[in-house]
C-alpha cells in the first residue's frame, strides 16, 4: 500500500436514503393501488416526503423543503383527496423523478 491518505468527503446525503425508499414505492404504485395497498403508500410516500422535507430544512434548500410539504399534503393519508385515474397514474413516477432528483441535491456540510 502507498502512503496516500485518503480524504473525507465534505458533505453528507442524508436524504438520499429515505428519497430511494419512495421512489422504489412510487414507481411500484400503480400496481400497489390495484392490489389494495392504497393507504399504504400513502401513509410511507407523506413519512418519508416529511422526512426529505426535514433534512431539506436542515440543509437550508429552502426550495426542496417546500417541494416536500406539497408531495406531503398531496399524498396525506388522514385527509385523502381521492386522485385517482391517468392523471394521478402519470404523477406517480413524476414524484418518484422529483424524490430521486432531491435525494441527490440534498446535501449537508459534514462535521
Amino acid at each position: 500500500m502507498s502512503g496516500t491518505k485518503r480524504t473525507e468527503p465534505t458533505f453528507q446525503r442524508n436524504a438520499l436514503a429515505p428519497a430511494l425508499l419512495a421512489a422504489a414505492v412510487l414507481f411500484l404504485a400503480p400496481v400497489l393501488l390495484t392490489a389494495g395497498w392504497g393507504i399504504v403508500v400513502l401513509f410511507v410516500v407523506a413519512i418519508l416526503a416529511l422526512i426529505v422535507g426535514w433534512f431539506a430544512v436542515q440543509a437550508r434548500q429552502w426550495v426542496w423543503a417546500a417541494v416536500f410539504a406539497v408531495i406531503a399534503v398531496a399524498w396525506n393519508p388522514v385527509f385523502p383527496f381521492g386522485f385517482d385515474g391517468l392523471a394521478w397514474s402519470l404523477v406517480q413516477p413524476a414524484a418518484a423523478i422529483v424524490f430521486l432528483v432531491a435525494g441527490a441535491m440534498i446535501k449537508t456540510p459534514r462535521d
